[in-house]
């Protein structure tokens, strides 16, 4: 993903949430001066091929876990990580923002595992005080805004699509996603809305991919995609 690529789509998640971009900047800036000094993981030397499941933290994912253990490689949004260590299976990668489980992704950078570090305007704390635990051999910084020397802006906006988009830029040759439920009542308005978002972005890229996604049948009849208008 070209960030030229990327860009119009982030613009359009900027305009609908009221984000600053600059504020996603100094996120960013911060993380790479975090990583200044250190030799973090690249994309490069991560290898997710195969069938990748692709896993979200909803509460379906315990009912999902048979996917995830047939997969060839696994990639955990978030909590997703805990409930996958639980029941016994191995996370290959994991993608965070910090914000809720940070102690489990120290813990697999401390093994060795990759975990995709994301920076963006409201974690800034986040990333000054937990980053700097982490073994930073292991990882991934990532950005929403435009890349800056090893943050890289694989795509993506929440934990969950931007794992998907991880597992794309890591050669995946098919995508399976446990733990989805982009119809979740309990959760407010702005998660609601993020969800929306995350199911434009896979539409987006099983698009890219010419692959169809399981979770979206169903839906992409009504998905729109603003930023391609006109393409």
């Amino acid at each position: 993903m070209r960030y030229d690529e990327w860009q119009p789509a982030y613009e359009a998640i900027l305009s609908d949430f009221g984000f600053e971009k600059a504020a996603d900047e100094r996120a960013r800036d911060l993380l790479a001066e975090l990583m200044d000094d250190e030799q973090p993981r690249s994309v490069a030397d991560i290898d997710l091929s195969g069938t990748v499941a692709v896993c979200g933290g909803a509460p379906s994912l315990v009912g999902d876990l048979d996917v995830a253990r047939r997969a060839d490689s696994v990639v955990a949004a978030s909590i997703a990580a805990d409930i996958l260590r639980d029941a016994g299976i191995a996370v290959d990668c994991m993608v965070t923002d910090l914000d809720k489980n940070p102690e489990t992704a120290r813990a697999l950078t401390e093994a060795g595992t990759p975990v995709a570090a994301h920076a963006h305007g409201d974690n800034i704390e986040a990333l000054r005080e937990q980053v700097p635990k982490f073994d930073a051999s292991a990882v991934l910084p990532t950005t929403q805004a435009d890349p800056v020397g090893s943050v890289v802006n694989l795509g993506g906006f929440t934990d969950g699509d931007r794992a998907a988009f991880l597992a794309d830029a890591c050669g995946a040759d098919r995508l399976v996603f446990p733990g989805w439920e982009f119809d979740d009542p309990t959760v407010g308005r702005q998660k609601a809305r993020k969800l929306l978002w995350a199911e434009r972005l896979l539409r987006w890229l099983e698009m890219r991919r010419e692959e169809e996604f399981g979770l979206l049948d169903g839906r992409r009849g009504r998905i729109e995609l603003p930023w391609l208008a006109g393409r």
